[in-house]
């Protein structure tokens, strides 16, 4: 399990990367702070989609999570980390441009990482479990 001051490896998608770094040129999103995001894509590691372990958050994926507040306040949640396109405000989508769904990626099964919140909060998330991850799908390009 990591600390506060050591962050899990991450494994992405060179697919999910490009499309991702494709969303971050678009003028809608340069006002957006993502700069946490682009940190996470800088220091990821890419691979190609069909070479994707299937324990590994990547985009379009559902996972169970556990989410520990700065109270120490644990609930589990399960998300889908989807695009802004495909975040319709439910809360079991979240936006790969959200803070937590930029923590989210490309985190495996049994990684944890602290991440901040808005207004100045602070969670850790822990992976417990994938249900879903179109890589492992066969959906490779979805």
């Amino acid at each position: 399990m990591s600390t506060a001051t050591q962050r899990p490896t991450l494994l992405l998608s060179r697919v999910d990367v490009e499309r991702i770094e494709d969303l971050l040129d678009r003028p809608q999103f340069r006002s957006l702070n993502t700069a946490p995001l682009r940190e996470e894509l800088e220091r990821a590691e890419l691979i190609e989609p069909g070479d994707m372990p299937d324990d590994v958050i990547t985009m379009n994926s559902t996972a169970l999570v556990k989410v520990i507040d700065d109270q120490q306040q644990a609930h589990e949640y399960e998300l889908t980390l989807v695009y802004p396109r495909d975040a319709d405000g439910s809360s079991d989508k979240v936006s790969i441009l959200a803070p937590v769904g930029s923590a989210l990626l490309g985190l495996r099964v049994g990684n944890s990482i602290d991440w901040p919140m808005p207004g100045g909060r602070s969670a850790r998330l822990h992976v417990l479990s994938i249900r879903y991850q179109p890589e492992a799908a066969g959906e490779l390009h979805r």
